[in-house]
C-alpha cells in the first residue's frame, strides 16, 4: 500500500505526470524523460496484479486491494487514452525504452487476467492491443531486451491477435543458447554476473513459454527444463541473503533493490520451491531484508522511492537509465501477496534460512551443481 498507493492514486485521476517527483540518474542519458510514468506503473503493475486477483473480502486488507484494484483499473485507462494527462508515452524506433515497460504491463495481464484485462472496457482493450502492435517497430537490443518483445506478443496470443511470430521464437531460442549452466543464462553472447536473471530471465522466459506451449507453439519440455533451471537460480537467490538480512549487492541496476528476488518468491507464489526450501524461511529471510532497506529515508516525504538501495545518500549508484520510475521494479518481490493468508507462506512460524542455519554453527544442506 505505502509503494502503491503514490503512483495508483495519482493516475487513477490523471495526475501522475503532474505529481510524480521524477528523479533523474546524476549520469542521465538522453532519453526521452516521460519514459519514467510508464516504467513506474508497469512495473508496480507487475509486482501487485497477484495481489489484485485475489477474491473479495471484507477485511482490512480486502479494503485496500478493493481500492489498488479499482485505482489499477482507472490507471489502465488512462495510460492508453490520448485525451487523458496520463496518456503513456509508448515509445518510437528511435526511443526505445517504452518496448520494456509495455512489458511489464503485459506481464500484469498475464499474472491476472481476470482482475485486469477483463474488467477493461472494449475502447481500453482495443486500444491496448493497439499499442502493443506498435511495439513491433521497436527492435529489442540483443540482450534480455528479447524477452520483452515475446512477452508482449504472447500476450496478445493469449488473447487471440495475430502475432509476430519472429519476436517470440528468436527470443526463446538466442535466451536457450545463451543458457551456460547451474541456473544461469548469460545476458548477450558474453556472461554478466548481475541480478538480471532475477530482474527479468528466468520469470520473463517462463511465461513466455507457458503460453506458448499451452497454444501448442512450443514444446512441453522446453518448459519443463527452463523451469527447473528458475528453480536452481532461486536457490542461489535464498543463499545470497545474510543472517543480518543484507544480500549481495552486484552488477548494474542495484537501485532495482528486491526485485532481483523474483524468481524466488515467483515460486514461492506458484508452490514449487526447490525441495529444500520451505515457504516460511522465504518469508523471513526477506522481511528481514526489506525491514532493512524499506527505512523511512528510503521514501521521498510524498512516499516515492528514492535512487539508491537504502535511504536517501547513494544516488550515485544509479545507472545513465535509471530515474524513479525505474526503482518500482522492486515491487516484483510482492508477488507471494498473491498467497491467501492461511497459506504456509504467511501461517506457518518463524524458520530460520540457510545463512542463518550456517552461520549459528547448525545443520544445513550442501550445494552441488545441476547438470540440467
Amino acid at each position: 500500500d505505502k509503494m502503491a498507493t503514490p503512483v495508483l492514486m495519482n493516475m487513477s485521476q490523471g495526475l501522475l505526470k503532474k505529481n510524480m517527483q521524477v528523479a533523474f540518474s546524476p549520469t542521465k542519458d538522453k532519453r526521452n524523460p516521460n519514459v519514467a510514468y510508464m516504467e513506474a506503473f508497469g512495473r508496480l503493475l507487475a509486482g501487485i496484479a497477484p495481489f489484485l486477483a485475489l477474491p473479495k473480502e471484507d477485511s482490512a486488507e480486502g479494503k485496500i486491494r478493493e481500492r489498488l484494484h479499482q485505482q489499477s483499473l482507472e490507471s489502465l485507462a488512462h495510460a492508453v487514452d490520448p485525451e487523458s494527462a496520463d496518456y503513456l508515452y509508448w515509445g518510437s524506433p528511435k526511443e526505445r525504452q517504452p518496448l520494456v515497460d509495455a512489458a511489464y504491463i503485459a506481464q500484469a495481464f498475464l499474472a491476472a487476467p481476470a482482475a485486469l484485462w477483463q474488467p477493461l472496457n472494449e475502447v481500453t482493450k482495443k486500444r491496448f492491443i493497439e499499442e502493443f502492435v506498435q511495439m513491433r517497430q521497436i527492435p529489442p537490443v540483443n540482450s534480455n531486451w528479447l524477452l520483452f518483445a515475446a512477452i508482449i506478443e504472447s500476450f496478445l496470443l493469449s488473447i487471440d491477435i495475430p502475432i509476430d511470430a519472429q519476436r517470440i521464437d528468436h527470443a526463446i531460442d538466442t535466451i536457450t543458447k545463451w543458457y551456460v549452466g547451474d541456473g544461469w543464462y548469460s545476458d548477450g553472447e558474453k556472461f554478466h554476473f548481475d541480478h538480471y536473471n532475477g530482474y527479468v530471465m528466468h520469470p520473463m522466459m517462463i511465461e513466455v513459454l507457458r503460453i506458448n506451449v499451452a497454444k501448442g507453439r512450443r514444446k512441453k519440455e522446453e518448459l519443463d527444463i527452463a523451469y527447473k533451471r528458475m528453480q536452481r537460480y532461486a536457490s542461489f537467490l535464498e543463499r545470497y541473503i545474510s543472517p543480518e538480512g543484507t544480500y549481495l549487492v552486484v552488477g548494474r541496476s542495484s537501485t532495482y533493490r528486491v526485485g532481483a528476488f523474483q524468481p524466488l518468491v515467483k515460486l514461492a507464489l506458484e508452490n514449487t520451491l526447490p525441495q529444500d526450501i520451505q515457504p516460511a524461511q522465504v518469508r523471513c529471510a526477506l522481511t528481514a531484508v526489506m525491514k532493512r532497506m524499506f527505512i523511512p529515508e528510503t521514501f521521498t516525504a510524498e512516499g516515492w522511492l528514492t535512487l539508491g538501495l537504502v535511504g536517501n545518500q547513494q544516488a550515485n549508484i544509479a545507472d545513465s537509465y535509471t530515474n524513479t520510475g525505474s526503482l518500482y521494479l522492486t515491487s516484483l518481490v510482492f508477488l507471494p501477496l498473491g498467497l491467501p493468508a492461511a497459506h504456509e507462506f504467511w501461517s506457518s512460524p518463524f524458520a530460520e534460512w540457510t545463512q542463518v542455519k550456517a552461520w549459528s554453527g547448525k545443520p544445513f544442506k550442501k550445494d552441488y551443481a545441476v547438470d540440467y
